[in-house]
């Protein structure tokens, strides 16, 4: 018997998969699960659904739902965060304000100017849910992380939020399922290695039978069908030499080399989906969802419930730590962690993704060594990145803000510094009501731009139109998939 507490509840796709893979664990028949949002609305409906879930799968369980954080955190053991401060209004600054400098994001909450600035909101936020969960919750609360930017996010809250914090993602496993594939081998029987920083983690040792394949991952990837919505992955792996995890949209804002041309981005987008790379595409998708969401939910409390079976459960890190911890079954997966000498040619003080093993004695993080060294040059550039964004969020450092976005991989490329400077005070300006922590300096920021004197380069993008609700009710199944679907992978609107 043990409390889950759930804060960003009202983010029906994880909330709901992320609940029902904790629920299929047969010892976990009886816990007790908090929800919590600010958004009243949300919270309300995924309640309700998640409640169905449960009464129909014959659980005697009741979700205690409240606005009230410190009510849901109260004795919780586990905190699952899946937050997005600022929801899509503040999404919107961090993705629709650099076009105008001429940086264009697909997705805008992991590096370059968005991850930077949704970091800036996030952390903040992040310190006040430490110092509740220190405060109300059980003595050992382990705080898992599912929000973006996840290193930055996870970086603060063990260093100056004093919470025991692993963050959690998804991309490796999909990164296995399509090495797998190219190996013409069950992905069970594929032994990998992976390295990294969160969302520029590296597959550094892939083993079939004892023998290592990575020499010849390139060739065979370039075979399969994935391969034509995998371009920058591969060009990456042919400069690089390793397999990264994360996918064309995602990868392509991490570097500096593939939307920095208009000109050239053609080469590497397409719009089979939007993660391909398609300009402001994960906030499109989410304004559909949102909406879908809205319109559609009656729908769902009349559609059938979510199982609570094995079959069911997702690959999801979440809830195969908790079952590793209160059952002492031994769980290995790839999570992200204080580095601490774990890689070696990465700061020990800097958050890496890599294997650990979680059992009833707790979670062991074996030492990896040295990242290759093009990989390692890469992460840390970003390292570097993330470090700024966290010194800065934490206090309010407007100049260690500047240089973050200013060492930025994407946004060095395209923006001068004093273009850099002035977009990072219009977008703290338009964050106001999220970030505090920046009152004086969001107050002389609003003076400077009163007489800014550098013009707008604006960038047109590859961008998609939002479908309407009527649109969207032609394919009504496809988009009720879709609106519940926990993985950005798997959010394929279009």
């Amino acid at each position: 018997m043990f409390k889950v507490a759930f804060i960003g509840a009202g983010s029906l796709g994880f909330t709901r998969q992320l609940l029902g893979d904790i629920l299929t664990v047969d010892e976990f028949k009886n816990i007790e699960v908090s929800f919590t949002d600010i958004n009243p609305d949300n919270l309300r409906m995924v309640t309700e659904l998640c409640q169905r879930d449960i009464d129909e799968n014959g659980l005697d369980i009741k979700i205690h739902s409240t606005l009230d954080r410190r009510e849901a955190f109260k004795d919780a053991k586990y905190v699952i965060n899946c937050v997005r401060i600022g929801m899509l209004e503040g999404f919107e600054t961090d993705v629709e304000i650099p076009l105008k400098y001429g940086v264009d994001q697909c997705v805008g909450d992991t590096l370059c100017i968005g991850g930077i600035m949704y970091g800036q909101r996030g952390i903040n936020a992040m310190l006040d849910f430490c110092k509740d969960i220190r405060e109300v919750a059980h003595p050992d609360c382990i705080l898992l992380n599912y929000s973006n930017p996840n290193a930055m996010v996870t970086w603060a809250c063990n260093k100056y939020g004093k919470v025991p914090t692993l963050g959690l993602c998804h991309g490796v496993q999909h990164g296995h399922d399509q090495i797998a594939k190219a190996l013409g081998r069950d992905k069970k029987d594929v032994d990998i290695i992976c390295a990294g920083l969160n969302h520029q983690t590296w597959y550094i040792s892939v083993k079939t039978d004892g023998i290592e394949r990575t020499g010849e991952l390139y060739d065979l990837m370039c075979k399969q069908d994935f391969a034509k919505n995998e371009n920058i992955r591969l060009d990456v792996m042919k400069n690089f030499g390793y397999y990264s995890t994360e996918s064309n949209g995602h990868l392509s804002e991490y570097l500096m080399w593939y939307r920095k041309r208009p000109e050239d981005m053609e080469k590497w987008i397409n719009y089979s989906c939007w993660i391909q790379g398609e300009t402001a595409g994960y906030l499109r998708c989410c304004r559909e969802g949102r909406n879908w969401f809205e319109t559609d939910f009656p729908n769902w409390m009349k559609g059938p419930c979510r199982e609570y079976i094995p079959e069911k459960r997702s690959t999801e890190h979440g809830s195969y730590i908790i079952e590793g911890l209160e059952t002492g079954r031994c769980y290995r997966g790839h999570f992200n962690i204080m580095n601490n000498g774990t890689i070696t040619n990465l700061p020990d003080e800097c958050v890496v993704e890599v294997p650990c093993y979680v059992d009833g004695s707790g979670i062991s993080i074996p030492k990896v060594g040295d990242l290759p060294l093009g990989c390692a040059a890469i992460c840390s550039q970003s390292v570097w990145v993330q470090r700024l964004a966290v010194e800065a969020a934490v206090s309010a450092d407007i100049s260690l803000l500047y240089q973050a976005a200013m060492m930025d991989p994407l946004t060095g490329a395209v923006c001068t510094p004093d273009e850099i400077k002035q977009m990072v005070d219009e977008m703290l300006v338009a964050g106001e009501k999220w970030l505090p922590q920046y009152k004086d300096e969001i107050e002389k920021a609003k003076v400077r731009l009163e007489n800014k004197t550098v013009p707008y380069r604006p960038a047109e993008g590859f961008k998609l139109t939002a479908k309407t609700v009527e649109e969207m009710e032609k394919k009504a199944e496809h988009y009720r998939e879709m609106a519940q679907a926990a993985a950005k992978e798997n959010v394929k609107m279009d």
